[in-house]
């Protein structure tokens, strides 16, 4: 069985796959300080758990966007699975798509998995929306190759700024409105509009522009963890796929071994 684990600034997510389905899954906050010996102490506890064993794993691979992470976990795969782990981007783990932006080196390995995955996945061009700690929207043509893209502030960092440098606004909840009006009564309302409704302005009008400049019809796939929460109120995604980076790393590690 292949264990994944994809990387994150705010969460580290591990997979458990057998071929392309994935078994088991867990997630801890993501902190390039802790160890290997840390990880284990976590990961094996689940696996037992879930009702497997370390020996149940015979391949891993680590995709990160948080470099300092990634000597820790290759730690954790060495001392406690026995396992070398393929480093997404890196070695028989190169990416093999054409990146076709000014320096291909500064690609995210997130972004670089999407594109993979979801060219595999979905037909013709594609931008791939991805809902993380930042939100990146990505135009990936129908040869596969990256094109480039945008990245913004996610909306929990929007808010968390806009907390954070004001005196009396309070901390809200990140929630669908309960109607679409937009002239709030009270700061709450207020608040949540601003964020929840500019940040669905946001989006609709980059992927409206970019849709506009790539001058062909794309399909919108959208991932990471708001993606279905802004699904219930815009008509803009094809399609929702919230595995789309693991499953790039899937595809990544069996191409590995091929």
């Amino acid at each position: 069985m292949l264990l994944a684990a994809d990387v994150g600034n705010t969460n580290v997510v591990f997979a458990l796959f057998e071929g392309r389905q994935i078994k088991a899954r867990w997630r801890i906050a993501t902190d390039p300080r802790r160890t290997g010996d840390e990880y284990a102490v976590w990961l094996l506890r689940l696996l037992e758990l879930q009702g497997y064993a370390k020996e149940d794993i015979d391949q891993i691979i680590v995709g990160s966007v948080v470099p300092r992470s990634i000597h820790n976990l290759t730690v954790l795969a060495q001392k406690y699975f026995g396992i070398e782990p393929l480093i997404a981007g890196q070695d028989a783990a190169d990416w093999g798509i054409a990146i076709d932006v000014d320096d291909p080196r500064t690609l995210g390995a997130d972004r670089a998995l999407n594109t993979i995955a979801a060219h595999a996945k979905y037909e013709g061009d594609l931008i791939v929306i991805d809902f993380g700690t930042a939100t990146t929207i990505d135009a990936v043509d129908f040869t596969g190759a990256y094109k480039g893209g945008i990245i913004a502030p996610g909306i929990n960092l929007s808010l968390d700024a806009l907390v954070g440098n004001t005196a009396k606004l309070p901390r809200i909840a990140i929630r669908k409105p309960d109607d679409e009006n937009v002239i709030g009564r009270n700061t709450e309302d207020q608040m949540l509009i601003g964020v929840f409704w500019g940040y669905v302005a946001l989006i609709e009008g980059l992927v409206d522009r970019m849709r506009r400049q790539i001058g062909r019809p794309a399909k919108v796939v959208a991932t990471g963890g708001l993606a279905l929460l802004f699904d219930e109120i815009t008509d803009l995604f094809d399609e929702v796929d919230s595995d789309l980076t693991l499953d790039g790393l899937a595809m990544l590690a069996e191409r590995a071994s091929a």
